[in-house]
């Protein structure tokens, strides 16, 4: 398929616009408008895997974290992450990266993170705000359901686990058109009462310009009436890390076997176990000890995360159980997050799980 099929897929999966500022994710090396055969997906984007895109024959390697995460000023192969693109560069492979993107989403890396642990009735932990948008618009009554369609397709109306969201109001529009115009009802020079209805609905504030295109290319008049609100609302399905339960209380020590095992962890560090047993669990993929007061807040008995520093622990303060599993570790099921969702898209794509271990962390 072409690539830009693809990537289209992926933004709409985890949109770049909710990436943190830092990041880098999305096309890194190679043309959207080329063809691909073949996709690799990695938590990580080595030399190694590119070696082993080369040996099974994909084109494209899509990746969780950045391979180039900061400018690249020279390509000479001094340093492991420009000697790993030049060869994919080399060897005409694509690379792409979907990072704080994916973890920023619903149903991204810390739902997945919650699948393996069995958790039940997920929320996002820390929803951010300032990213929905209201629009609200006057059109004939007999058109008013085309036209929530429209927005509704161009991805307004989501609230929460809710879809096709919106608040009508029957009411009376007035319009008078000079010589010039041509009014879908009513005659120019005229002044022209018309049964209307008031549609408000939210959106994502990055998906604009789809949703105003949407509304004028399915509004009746020449002249189209709308009003765009910033809204303070948190955004339900966007934010940093979850929060869940388990099915039923568990002890504690049983717990933190059981998140080694399924987690594959090598090592579990752990603050001291201040409850007999535990149910309530949040989880964050990579490095996420800026959410802890937020775990506190949730209540939650144990805060699962990566990259603690030895002082940092100290913050539980018997409040809640930091359980620290490795950066790799707890973001490893990324990359079969990304085959299932590639693979249910796109079923006739070839799409491989890279079998490289690519975690820098050893432990005896």
């Amino acid at each position: 398929m072409q690539l830009q099929q693809l990537i289209t897929y992926l933004e709409q999966l985890a949109p770049l616009a909710l990436q943190e500022d830092y990041d880098n994710a999305g096309l890194i090396v190679g043309s959207p408008d080329r063809e691909v055969k073949k996709a690799m997906v990695s938590l990580d984007c080595t030399e190694a895997v590119v070696d082993e895109a080369i040996a099974q024959g994909a084109d494209l390697i899509i990746a969780h974290h950045p391979i180039v995460f900061r400018g690249l000023k020279k390509l000479n192969g001094k340093t492991y992450v420009e000697r790993t693109v030049m060869k994919a560069i080399k060897n005409d492979i694509a690379l792409y990266a979907i990072h704080t993107n994916l973890d920023n989403v619903a149903d991204g890396v810390n739902a997945k993170i919650c699948e393996k642990l069995g958790l039940k009735n997920t929320l996002i932990l820390v929803p951010k705000m300032n990213l929905l948008k209201k629009i609200v618009t006057f059109c004939p009554t007999a058109q008013a359901q085309y036209v929530r369609e429209a927005l509704f397709a161009a991805g307004a109306g989501s609230i929460g686990r809710y879809d096709e969201c919106s608040f009508n109001a029957d009411g009376t529009g007035t319009f008078k058109g000079n010589n010039e115009t041509n009014p879908f009802v009513g005659e120019s020079g005229k002044l022209h009462y018309e049964p209307e209805v008031r549609i408000e609905t939210i959106y994502p504030a990055y998906l604009e310009g789809n949703v105003l295109k949407a509304l004028f290319a399915a509004h009746p008049y020449e002249e189209v009436a709308y009003d765009l609100y910033n809204l303070l609302n948190l955004n339900q399905q966007v934010g940093s890390g979850m929060v869940g339960e388990l099915e039923e209380d568990v002890e504690t020590l049983e717990f933190l076997r059981y998140l080694k095992q399924t987690m594959n962890a090598g090592v579990v560090k752990y603050t001291s176990i201040t409850k007999a047993t535990v149910k309530r669990i949040a989880v964050c993929g990579g490095a996420g000890g800026f959410l802890l007061k937020d775990a506190i807040k949730a209540n939650a008995d144990v805060f699962i995360t990566a990259d603690y520093k030895y002082h940092e622990y100290f913050d539980a303060d018997g409040k809640i159980i930091i359980a620290d599993i490795g950066h790799f570790e707890s973001e490893q099921f990324t990359a079969e997050l990304l085959l299932e969702k590639i693979s249910k898209k796109f079923p006739n794509f070839a799409v491989l799980l890279s079998r490289v271990n690519t975690n820098p962390v050893n432990y005896l």
